[in-house]
């Protein structure tokens, strides 16, 4: 069970990371927002309703020597489920079947999910550890996104132990190709309405008789 008053600094500030603050001047301010700054440890409403609308986000493992490791996760809307407020699922899909990340959690649990919204500049890091659950058929049918044309190998479940957002600051803004692709259908639909209209009015003499 996660502790209730740990936060993201006591997992993510190492002594090194501590010295490269006071090195460089940050080390007092976050000192103080450690003591006075709000700690969060579970999955609230804003943070669900966040990873509800994610289609995409950077699952962090590494090796038992330390050997970093980030993989890109996508998805339809919805594919990161929230079981609990302390727990994060997800179908593990086929790919070019390297399993690093399989093998990474197999001899270290420690994991990170960091999950970026370009359309509003919004970003969450998520702390915790990871499991990979290879024989729960159940589990894994379950996680399986409607309609998606992809097939599971795995379910990967996700303990939260802390999480925090970032500051929007050299975020691109960008949108997805299907948003564009939606609102470019719309447009022309509408182009097509005024030309209905257009035409109509036009063809009313009583509309041309009292055009200026």
């Amino acid at each position: 069970m996660t502790n209730p008053t740990t936060s993201w600094m006591d997992i993510a500030f190492t002594p090194a990371v501590k010295a490269a603050q006071t090195r460089r001047g940050s080390r007092e301010g976050y000192a103080r927002m450690r003591t006075k700054g709000k700690t969060r440890t579970a999955i609230d409403a804003g943070l669900g309703d966040f990873i509800a609308h994610a289609r995409s986000f950077y699952l962090a493992t590494a090796s038992s020597k330390g050997q970093p490791y980030i993989q890109h996760r996508g998805g339809p809307p919805g594919f990161l489920r929230v079981l609990d407020e302390q727990t994060l699922a997800f179908a593990d899909f086929s790919g070019n079947r390297q399993y690093i990340s399989t093998g990474n959690l197999d001899e270290n649990p420690n994991a990170m999910i960091f999950v970026m919204d370009y359309r509003t500049k919004h970003r969450v890091k998520i702390w915790g550890t990871a499991k990979v659950v290879e024989s729960d058929e159940a589990l894994i049918e379950t996680l399986m996104p409607d309609n998606y044309v992809a097939r599971a190998e795995a379910a990967i479940i996700f303990t939260v132990a802390s999480w925090d957002t970032n500051c929007p600051q050299h975020i691109p803004l960008m949108v997805f190709a299907e948003d564009v692709e939606t609102l470019a259908e719309r447009v022309t639909a509408l182009e097509a309405e005024n030309a209905r209209l257009r035409a109509r009015h036009s063809n009313d003499p009583i509309a041309t008789r009292d055009a200026p």
